[in-house]
């Protein structure tokens, strides 16, 4: 079985996220923590999708340390990519998880009350935004409070 549209789409995609913080344990192993994760791009924890990324404000400089990279979810599989090499990571940096275009909106949720992010084309150099970032108010909106 072949899927053209996700042959097609998935390089297109990139997705940002903001380093909120590192991570590392007593056995030396090291995380990042992101502002997404499972919430906006399922495909890791429901079948081990792979990825690689790159510190996007820091691309020119040498990989020097093995990080895993999390979400935000309280899930212990919110994990979006297992141990890749970047350089020193810190919080506010940029983390690109590159090929994502291929069905990351489609199946992104609301999961731990987390809003989408927005979805921006970029053509030429110029950006343009796509899809508005959700606000907790549009989560909230239809609740009915007894």
């Amino acid at each position: 079985m072949i899927e053209p549209g996700r042959s097609i789409i998935a390089n297109a995609g990139t997705t940002l996220y903001n380093v909120g913080g590192t991570k590392k344990t007593y056995g030396g192993k090291q995380y990042i923590f992101i502002d997404g994760g499972m919430a906006d791009n399922p495909r890791t924890a429901l079948y081990d999708a792979k990825y690689e990324a790159v510190v996007a404000n820091k691309v020119n400089s040498e990989n020097s340390e093995i990080y895993t990279i999390a979400g935000k979810c309280c899930e212990s599989g919110d994990i979006i990519i297992k141990e890749i090499e970047l350089p020193e990571v810190e919080r506010g940096d940029i983390m690109a998880v590159l090929t994502t275009g291929a069905y990351n909106y489609s199946m992104s949720s609301n999961y731990n009350r987390i809003p989408k992010p927005a979805v921006v084309f970029v053509k030429e150099g110029e950006a343009k935004i796509a899809v508005k970032r959700e606000t907790y108010e549009d989560i909230i909106r239809n609740d009915i409070l007894f």
